[in-house]
C-alpha cells in the first residue's frame, strides 16, 4: 500500500492540510497509485477524522515523540519547509515534496527549499499550487542527499542563505 506523509513540524500550517486533503489533491494521489494518508497537524486548528477522506485511508495526529517511522514508512513526504523536518527526511531517502508557507515574511524556509530544489534533493510548491505540482511531479529526477558530511553541509547553508 503506497504511503504519503504529510507533516507541518510544531506549528500550524492549515492551508497544506486543507490542500493535501481537498478533492483535486486527494485525486491526483490516488491517481500516482497512493493508497494511505498520514497527516501530522501540529498546533493547527484542523484535525481531519478517518473518514473525512473517502478515496484513500486516512490517519491524523498532532505530535508525535519521533515522526522517524512514519518518514521511514512513507513513499512520498509532503512537508513544510523547515530545516529539521526536510533534513530527517533527506536523510531517510524518501522522496520530498516540500510546500512553503507563502503567508511567512522574511521567508528563510522559501530560500532553503530553493536551494534544495536546485541541487535535485526535493521538489517544491507552496499551497496553491500543491495540485498542480502532484499533478506534474517526477520523483525520477531527485538525487540522494548525503548525510554526515558537516562541511558541506555548512558550505549549502551558507548558499541557500546568500552568506557566500
Amino acid at each position: 500500500m503506497k504511503r504519503v506523509f504529510v507533516t507541518v513540524g510544531t506549528t500550524s500550517f492549515d492551508d497544506l492540510i486543507e490542500r493535501v486533503t481537498s478533492p483535486e489533491a486527494v485525486q491526483e494521489l490516488k491517481a500516482r497509485g497512493y493508497q494511505h494518508l498520514v497527516l501530522q497537524v501540529g498546533q493547527g486548528s484542523i484535525l481531519p477524522d478517518s473518514d473525512s477522506c473517502h478515496e484513500l485511508t486516512l490517519e491524523a495526529f498532532r505530535f508525535k515523540d519521533s515522526i522517524a517511522e512514519n518518514i521511514k514508512c512513507a513513499d512520498l513526504v509532503i512537508s513544510h519547509a523547515g530545516a529539521g523536518s526536510c533534513l530527517e527526511t533527506l536523510g531517510a531517502d524518501k522522496p520530498l515534496l516540500v510546500v512553503v508557507n507563502d503567508k511567512l515574511m522574511d521567508n528563510h524556509q522559501l530560500e532553503l527549499a530553493r536551494q534544495l530544489h536546485q541541487d535535485s534533493h526535493l521538489l517544491y510548491c507552496t499551497p496553491s499550487t500543491l495540485t498542480e505540482t502532484l499533478k506534474t511531479m517526477d520523483l525520477a529526477v531527485l538525487s540522494s542527499f548525503l548525510p554526515g558530511q558537516p562541511k558541506h553541509f555548512a558550505n549549502f547553508l551558507d548558499r541557500a542563505l546568500g552568506v557566500q
